[in-house]
Protein backbone atom coordinates (compact mmCIF):
# COMPACT_ATOMS: atom_id res chain seq x y z
CA UNK A 1 0.00 0.00 0.00
CA UNK A 2 1.48 3.68 -0.77
CA UNK A 3 1.81 5.53 1.77
CA UNK A 4 -1.35 7.99 0.76
CA UNK A 5 -2.94 5.25 1.09
CA UNK A 6 -1.86 4.40 4.87
CA UNK A 7 -2.73 7.45 6.07
CA UNK A 8 -6.03 7.48 4.45
CA UNK A 9 -7.10 4.37 5.72
CA UNK A 10 -5.67 5.28 9.44
CA UNK A 11 -7.91 8.28 9.23
CA UNK A 12 -10.50 5.84 9.10
CA UNK A 13 -9.08 3.98 12.14
CA UNK A 14 -8.12 1.00 9.82
CA UNK A 15 -6.29 -0.76 12.84
CA UNK A 16 -4.21 -3.31 9.62
CA UNK A 17 -3.14 -0.15 8.21
CA UNK A 18 -2.29 1.30 11.49
CA UNK A 19 0.07 -1.49 11.67
CA UNK A 20 1.14 -1.49 8.23
CA UNK A 21 2.31 2.51 9.58
CA UNK A 22 3.82 1.32 12.73
CA UNK A 23 5.99 -1.17 11.25
CA UNK A 24 6.98 1.22 8.43
CA UNK A 25 8.21 4.01 10.51
CA UNK A 26 9.15 1.97 14.17
CA UNK A 27 12.76 1.55 13.47
CA UNK A 28 13.44 5.31 12.38
CA UNK A 29 10.80 6.55 15.47
CA UNK A 30 12.22 4.49 18.18
CA UNK A 31 16.07 6.32 17.26
CA UNK A 32 13.99 9.25 17.46
CA UNK A 33 12.83 8.28 21.03
CA UNK A 34 16.29 6.97 22.38
CA UNK A 35 18.12 10.37 21.93
CA UNK A 36 15.13 12.11 24.14
CA UNK A 37 14.88 9.33 26.77
CA UNK A 38 17.18 8.62 29.62
CA UNK A 39 17.14 4.81 28.97
CA UNK A 40 15.66 2.03 26.29
CA UNK A 41 12.15 1.17 28.44
CA UNK A 42 11.85 5.09 28.49
CA UNK A 43 12.65 5.19 24.41
CA UNK A 44 9.86 2.52 24.33
CA UNK A 45 7.24 3.89 26.32
CA UNK A 46 7.64 7.06 24.25
CA UNK A 47 7.86 5.64 21.00
CA UNK A 48 4.35 3.59 21.81
CA UNK A 49 2.69 6.90 23.67
CA UNK A 50 3.77 8.59 20.32
CA UNK A 51 2.19 6.01 18.05
CA UNK A 52 -0.91 6.59 20.02
CA UNK A 53 -0.89 10.68 19.53
CA UNK A 54 -0.29 9.85 15.87
CA UNK A 55 -3.06 7.95 15.43
CA UNK A 56 -5.23 9.55 17.18
CA UNK A 57 -4.00 13.27 15.63
CA UNK A 58 -3.56 11.90 12.49
CA UNK A 59 -6.86 13.80 10.98
CA UNK A 60 -4.93 16.84 11.48
CA UNK A 61 -2.36 15.60 8.51
CA UNK A 62 -3.07 18.07 5.89
CA UNK A 63 -1.00 15.92 3.57
CA UNK A 64 1.13 19.51 3.22
CA UNK A 65 4.66 18.81 3.82
CA UNK A 66 6.36 15.58 4.90
CA UNK A 67 4.09 13.03 6.74
CA UNK A 68 7.24 11.82 8.30
CA UNK A 69 8.49 14.83 9.67
CA UNK A 70 5.28 15.50 10.37
CA UNK A 71 5.08 12.43 12.83
CA UNK A 72 8.80 12.87 13.81
CA UNK A 73 7.74 16.52 15.54
CA UNK A 74 5.20 14.53 17.27
CA UNK A 75 7.77 12.08 18.77
CA UNK A 76 10.03 14.75 19.85
CA UNK A 77 7.06 16.93 21.38
CA UNK A 78 6.09 13.75 23.40
CA UNK A 79 9.32 12.69 24.69
CA UNK A 80 10.16 15.99 25.82
CA UNK A 81 6.61 16.80 26.97
CA UNK A 82 7.75 14.50 30.14
CA UNK A 83 10.72 17.45 30.97
CA UNK A 84 8.70 20.30 30.65
CA UNK A 85 8.99 22.53 33.59
CA UNK A 86 11.75 20.88 35.13
CA UNK A 87 13.99 23.59 36.59
CA UNK A 88 17.55 21.67 36.57
CA UNK A 89 17.88 21.98 33.14
CA UNK A 90 18.72 25.75 33.85
CA UNK A 91 22.56 26.71 34.60
CA UNK A 92 24.53 28.99 36.96
CA UNK A 93 26.78 30.97 34.21
CA UNK A 94 24.94 31.20 30.91
CA UNK A 95 28.37 32.15 29.26
CA UNK A 96 29.73 30.27 26.66
CA UNK A 97 33.18 30.18 25.46
CA UNK A 98 33.46 31.23 21.97
CA UNK A 99 35.66 28.77 20.70
CA UNK A 100 34.88 25.33 19.22
CA UNK A 101 35.18 21.87 20.07
CA UNK A 102 36.67 20.34 16.98
CA UNK A 103 37.71 16.36 16.97
CA UNK A 104 40.15 16.21 13.98
CA UNK A 105 40.55 12.98 11.92
CA UNK A 106 38.82 10.98 13.90
CA UNK A 107 36.56 7.99 12.90
CA UNK A 108 34.49 7.12 15.60
CA UNK A 109 32.13 3.62 15.10
CA UNK A 110 28.22 5.25 15.19
CA UNK A 111 27.22 2.38 17.78
CA UNK A 112 29.57 4.28 20.20
CA UNK A 113 28.83 7.38 19.36
CA UNK A 114 25.19 6.74 20.38
CA UNK A 115 26.60 5.06 23.17
CA UNK A 116 28.41 8.49 24.79
CA UNK A 117 25.64 10.82 23.52
CA UNK A 118 23.42 8.84 25.81
CA UNK A 119 25.40 8.81 28.41
CA UNK A 120 25.57 12.71 28.49
CA UNK A 121 23.44 14.08 31.68
CA UNK A 122 20.01 14.49 30.59
CA UNK A 123 19.92 18.34 30.00
CA UNK A 124 22.78 18.35 27.82
CA UNK A 125 21.72 15.33 25.89
CA UNK A 126 18.36 16.79 25.09
CA UNK A 127 19.91 20.17 23.94
CA UNK A 128 22.34 18.18 21.42
CA UNK A 129 19.78 16.08 19.95
CA UNK A 130 17.61 18.87 19.39
CA UNK A 131 20.57 21.25 17.67
CA UNK A 132 22.81 18.79 16.41
CA UNK A 133 21.08 15.91 15.27
CA UNK A 134 17.32 17.32 14.35
CA UNK A 135 18.59 20.88 13.49
CA UNK A 136 16.58 22.83 15.48
CA UNK A 137 17.61 26.38 16.68
CA UNK A 138 18.64 27.82 19.69
CA UNK A 139 15.82 29.58 19.80
CA UNK A 140 13.20 26.84 19.13
CA UNK A 141 15.06 24.88 21.92
CA UNK A 142 15.09 27.52 24.12
CA UNK A 143 10.88 27.77 23.37
CA UNK A 144 10.22 23.58 23.44
CA UNK A 145 12.13 23.66 27.05
CA UNK A 146 11.06 26.61 28.61
CA UNK A 147 14.97 27.64 28.99
CA UNK A 148 16.92 31.03 27.88
CA UNK A 149 18.65 30.28 24.39
CA UNK A 150 22.09 31.29 26.79
CA UNK A 151 21.23 28.23 28.86
CA UNK A 152 20.26 26.18 25.42
CA UNK A 153 24.18 27.31 24.50
CA UNK A 154 25.87 26.88 26.99
CA UNK A 155 24.54 23.02 27.75
CA UNK A 156 25.68 22.20 23.66
CA UNK A 157 28.71 23.65 24.69
CA UNK A 158 28.96 21.25 27.82
CA UNK A 159 27.79 18.45 25.88
CA UNK A 160 30.27 18.81 22.87
CA UNK A 161 33.14 19.13 25.39
CA UNK A 162 32.05 15.83 27.29
CA UNK A 163 31.92 13.73 24.17
CA UNK A 164 34.80 15.29 22.59
CA UNK A 165 36.66 14.49 26.26
CA UNK A 166 35.26 10.73 26.07
CA UNK A 167 36.44 10.39 22.27
CA UNK A 168 40.23 11.41 22.18
CA UNK A 169 39.92 9.14 25.73
CA UNK A 170 38.83 6.57 23.79
CA UNK A 171 41.54 7.28 20.91
CA UNK A 172 43.86 7.41 23.21
CA UNK A 173 42.79 3.95 24.88
CA UNK A 174 43.31 2.23 21.31
CA UNK A 175 46.42 3.93 20.68
CA UNK A 176 47.93 2.36 23.89
CA UNK A 177 46.54 -1.04 23.47
CA UNK A 178 47.26 -0.96 20.05
CA UNK A 179 50.90 -0.29 20.51
CA UNK A 180 51.49 -2.74 23.35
Amino acid sequence: MVLEELISECKKSNPKAQEQLYTLFVKKFFGVCLKYSSNYADAQDNLQDGFLIIFRKIEQYSGKGSFEGWCKRIMINNALQKFKGIRYMEVLNESVPEEVVEIEDETVPLDYLMQIIQELPHQYRVVFSLYVLDGYSHQEISETLSISTGTTKSNLHRARLILKEKIENRTDNHQESSAT
